[in-house]
């Protein structure tokens, strides 16, 4: 059984790490050798189970659940199409819409319509196969890295607010479920995935009290922590934040035994009280490392047995890497898994690969794949089994819980093959223009932000002339930075600091909740500031592209900016900086 695994995966160590391993890697093996079969039969599954579904009534497939009948009757849609059915279905609708077993809960995307989070539907048997694809990565990690049973995971996991729909269904984050389900609170003992953050931490809603309790078990247990992660990049480079700001108070704790008194989760503080014992020693040790703010290294030196970082640094992810090296060291950054509210995809086979080459292989038993070239005269719709190396995909999805054809808008480029399995890299999101973490705004967004934010400068006969914007990560929490060249008709009149802060203030307000969020409950997107800089400025930029080879006549301002001499430019042409002086407007609760 082992000789189909060691043939097909180069690794430094061949033999899986156990039985139950071996068993994983050779799943992994059969599903990709059968790709076309699988898809074939997945999608025979989706067609049988639904058949009776309205949606699937309504394009007359007669029972039909061959791919040529189902690829020439079911239109390729976005969310915008399928919305009204989704809003039936959160109202409180019973009826089979989109799927013949009941709609368990929504799972809320970081993706937006008209400003919140996207509801995607979602079954329960759907947590059994996010379930079947965790428990494949560990299995790849030990052939890689050997020992990981031998400590603990300090992973900084937390879970976000919950609404209900007026139907009564929940509504909440693909990992706010997965937290709060039992395959994750009742998980079996396995030693090679040991968290050092207890249920208890991860699951209180409050971010301040959670991270505070899971920094303080990481550093008690700072001698058997093997990894360090979180789901993406920014949220350890928070936590590494939160350590910065919080060290005093932390070895305060650990020296006297006693937990913070901010700390008011009553599950938190009945765990803590189990955990934290007073030991001056490590209180004296963190207040050494931390007291000089010397902070590279600071990973490895905390937690010295750390072997890799455990994050998503991929797309918009990959802005924090040069961060994440200074404070680790270099450690390597292993990104495991790809994953989204609609369907989760598949694994890295190749973890310790260097974050630019970082590839995933899409598990065919997860859902029905189909993919739309780009850039192709073309509008056909290839199969998981035929694209082919080199070129662009738009990611289309069928899912068991009754997505149809579904757009994800993921752009993915192949990059070669694990047996019949092709393998993906992912480009970036679809119309994407500006994000911090699970933040995305795109270009109509920002455009009516700063139509909204412009109001404010007409009493002072001011005009926004021309903008453009960047996604600052070099400081944490990042923050989004808008350039403005301003049209000031009376120098006598011109709209004041005060009124230039509120403009910050005022484009954020119209943002999508996801990015309203960050920055009023989970503190992971810092406040918005407005750059003013010298008229003239966006005419040099236009100078600048059009002595690279841009065309005159087709030159066109770009809304999102980080190449650095275009950025040298624009700083070095700014008169004034203005920041958001309020944290905008957000609650749990939906509009409606």
């Amino acid at each position: 059984m082992f000789m189909a695994v060691e043939s097909t995966l180069p690794t430094p160590f061949r033999t899986p790490a156990s039985d139950k391993d071996a068993k994983a890697l050779q799943f992994i093996e059969e599903m990709t050798k059968n790709v076309d079969s699988v898809q074939e039969r997945v999608l025979r599954e989706i067609l049988s189970r639904n058949a009776e579904t309205e949606y699937l009534k309504r394009f007359i497939l007669n029972g039909a659940t061959d791919r040529e009948t189902f690829k020439s009757r079911i239109p390729v849609v976005t969310y915008e199409d399928i919305q009204p059915e989704i809003q039936r279905i959160a109202n409180g609708d019973k009826s089979p819409i989109f799927s013949a077993h009941p709609i368990s809960e929504f799972l809320t995307s970081s993706g937006t319509s008209a400003g919140e989070r996207k509801l995607m539907p979602t079954i329960h048997e759907e947590m059994d196969r996010r379930q079947l694809l965790y428990s494949l990565l560990m299995p790849v990690m030990n052939l890689y890295v050997p020992g990981l049973d031998k400590g603990k995971g300090l992973y900084f996991l937390f879970v976000k607010a919950e609404t209900k729909t007026p139907g009564g269904l929940l509504a909440r984050p693909v990992l706010t479920s997965y937290y709060n389900s039992d395959h994750f609170k009742t998980r079996p003992y396995d030693p090679f995935n040991v968290y050092t953050s207890p249920n208890e931490a991860i699951l209180c809603v409050d971010s301040f009290q959670s991270m505070y309790a899971q920094m303080l078990c990481g550093l008690i247990m700072r001698n058997e922590v093997l990894r360090v992660g979180a789901v993406f990049a920014s949220g350890l480079l928070r936590a590494i934040h939160f350590l910065q700001n919080n060290w005093k108070q932390l070895a305060h704790d650990i020296a006297t035994g006693t937990l913070n008194p901010k700390i008011t989760d009553a599950p938190v503080r009945e765990c803590m009280r189990k955990i934290l014992k007073p030991n001056p020693e490590l209180a004296q040790f963190v207040t050494m490392e931390c007291y000089e703010e010397n902070w590279e290294c600071i990973i490895k030196r905390i937690w010295p047995r750390t072997k890799y970082l455990d994050v998503i640094v991929t797309g918009a992810m990959a802005q924090y890497i040069p961060t994440l090296e200074y404070y680790s060291g270099g450690l390597p950054m292993a990104c495991t898994m790809y994953a989204s509210s609609e369907c989760y995809f598949g694994l890295n086979l190749n973890p310790m690969c260097k974050p630019s080459e970082v590839t995933y292989t899409i598990m065919p038993n997860m859902a029905y794949f189909e993919f739309l070239p780009r850039e192709s005269s073309t509008s056909c719709l290839v199969d998981l089994a035929d694209v082919e190396v080199g070129k662009e995909y738009e990611l289309i999805l069928t899912t068991y819980a009754g997505l149809c054809r579904y757009r994800v808008g993921d752009i993915l480029r192949v990059t070669g093959f694990h047996n019949a399995a092709p393998q993906f890299r992912f480009i970036r999101r679809k119309n994407v223009l500006l994000s911090i973490e699970s933040d995305k705004t795109d270009e109509a967004e920002l455009q009516n932000a700063i139509e909204n934010a412009s109001l404010l400068l007409k009493e002072f006969n001011t005009s926004v002339v021309e903008y453009t914007s960047y996604a600052d990560t070099k400081q944490i929490p990042g923050h989004y930075v808008i350039y403005w060249e301003l049209l000031v008709k009376d120098s006598a009149n011109a709209p004041t600091d005060d009124v230039l802060n509120r403009c910050c203030l005022q484009i954020e307000e119209p943002l999508n909740s996801v990015y309203r969020q960050s920055r009023v409950a989970d503190n992971s997107t810092g406040p918005l500031e407005i750059r003013v800089v010298e008229n003239g400025t966006f005419e040099e930029l236009m100078d600048y592209a059009i002595s690279r080879g841009a065309s005159i006549n087709q030159y066109e301002v770009p809304r999102c900016v980080s190449f650095t001499p275009i950025m040298e430019l624009l700083n070095s042409r700014v008169v004034s900086k203005h920041f958001s002086p309020d944290l905008p407007h957000w609650t749990p609760e939906r509009r409606r």
